[in-house]
């Protein structure tokens, strides 16, 4: 039936169990393993020779950790989007850029299918697939999930063993995980019951749980360029750079751990484990320098702005004229967010600790009250009349209405 097949390839239990699957079931056809490296920190050498020992004709590793920190991170920094108020949208920034990848291997090998890990119940089936429809609508695109006989990550293992494969995580370690350079994720196993709590020092991989992070706070400087953070500690580094060493640095401090029950693009909800510890504490950073240096007006609407654009993110709507137009009002909004942002973090906790810019709106002379040359007391007295005129209006057509007796 094809020739050639994609597969977007981690080496985790999934992908694992879908080269052979894919050899049983698409018998002569040649199944190219592509891992697009987003920051995962993974084994390549030991995920290419995995995927080769499984059944793959081909591994392809694809750098694309700096491409995803500016073009697919970055907008979403400028803008403060967070999907339902916790998810810092690690993994759904990353689909539409690793399907971008896969494509253009599908294209550069003359292959004429794409295959996807994803379930039939989760959001990335809808990202790989909305974004590789608005670049190669004409290659196939194979779900196993929604068609394979396997129903649960226990049949994997299962499935694996049977053909004498050793799965490549143990069976009380076999959560559903995400890594990248953004953020790590947790699904599965006893994370399925909202009621239990998590055990972080059996699940944390990025971060340690607030209650073991150092009895001392840490202060953090980060320094912003037009919405882009371009200084740690007064160093200079790339982003790549900069959300890495804060990774480390709130991973020691218990920062960005969310559990969180969410609504998935498919009308259920589920609940996952969210490790962000740089993505948290640089949010946390531009949203104060951002208190200095926008008016209200734009800060009101670039929230209703950031809350639509991270709906469009979570469900795989990237490539879209929408999503793009977004990103080019927040653009317009960072012009003058530039400054030194400190915080001090302790224990799983944010504290703002002070921030500067040469662009800031806070005047010390009008905040103060001490009256000042540039604010008159007494004009607000008209400000509030004006204002009141509505109500004030309101109150004298109910009297009148009472005098009159009508209802």
């Amino acid at each position: 039936m094809y020739s050639k097949i994609v597969l977007a390839y981690s080496g985790g239990l999934d992908t694992t169990a879908i080269i052979p699957w894919l050899r049983e079931n698409y018998a002569g056809c040649k199944v190219i393993a592509c891992c697009v490296d987003v920051g995962q920190c993974g084994d390549y050498d030991g995920i290419e020779r995995r995927a080769l020992k499984t059944g793959a004709d081909k591994a392809v590793i694809i750098n694309a950790v700096d491409r995803f920190a500016c073009e697919y991170i970055l907008p979403l920094i400028k803008a403060n989007a967070v999907y339902e108020g916790k998810y810092l949208l690690g993994t759904a920034a990353a689909r539409p850029l690793i399907a971008k990848k896969l494509v253009d291997t599908a294209l550069a090998e003359g292959a004429d299918a794409i295959c996807h890990g994803a379930t039939g119940k989760g959001n990335d089936q809808i990202r790989f697939e909305l974004a590789i429809k608005a670049f190669a609508p004409q290659l196939k695109i194979i779900a196993p999930w929604r068609v394979w006989d396997i129903k649960s990550r226990d049949d994997a293992v299962k499935y694996l063993l049977e053909r004498g494969i050793e799965p490549p995580a143990k069976k009380d370690q076999s959560y559903s995980r995400d890594e990248n350079l953004w953020h790590l994720s947790h699904e599965g196993l006893e994370l399925e019951d909202p009621c239990v709590e998590p055990d972080y020092r059996h699940i944390l991989s990025r971060s340690v749980s607030p209650e073991d992070a150092p009895d001392k706070p840490e202060y953090v400087e980060i320094f912003f360029e037009n919405g882009v953070p371009v200084k740690l500690n007064d160093k200079a580094a790339s982003l790549t750079g900069l959300i890495g060493a804060l990774n480390e640095i709130g991973g020691r401090n218990g920062i960005g751990i969310e559990d969180m029950v969410e609504n998935r693009v498919v009308g259920m909800k589920s609940r996952g484990i969210y490790e962000t510890p740089g993505g948290t504490i640089i949010f946390t950073a531009h949203k104060e320098l951002e208190r200095l240096c926008l008016d209200r007006q734009t800060t009101a609407f670039k929230e209703i702005v950031a809350g639509r654009l991270a709906e469009l993110v979570y469900m795989g709507e990237w490539f879209t004229p929408l999503r793009e137009a977004l990103s080019v009002f927040i653009d317009k909004t960072q012009e003058n967010v530039t400054g030194t942002v400190k915080l001090k973090l302790y224990k799983g906790n944010i504290i703002p600790a002070g921030a500067h810019s040469p662009y800031s709106l806070y005047s010390e002379d009008l905040a103060s009250f001490t009256t000042g040359e540039l604010y008159n007391h007494k004009d607000a007295e008209g400000f509030i009349n004006l204002t009141a005129l509505p109500v004030t209006v309101r109150a004298l057509m109910s009297r009148h209405k009472r005098e009159q007796g009508l209802p």
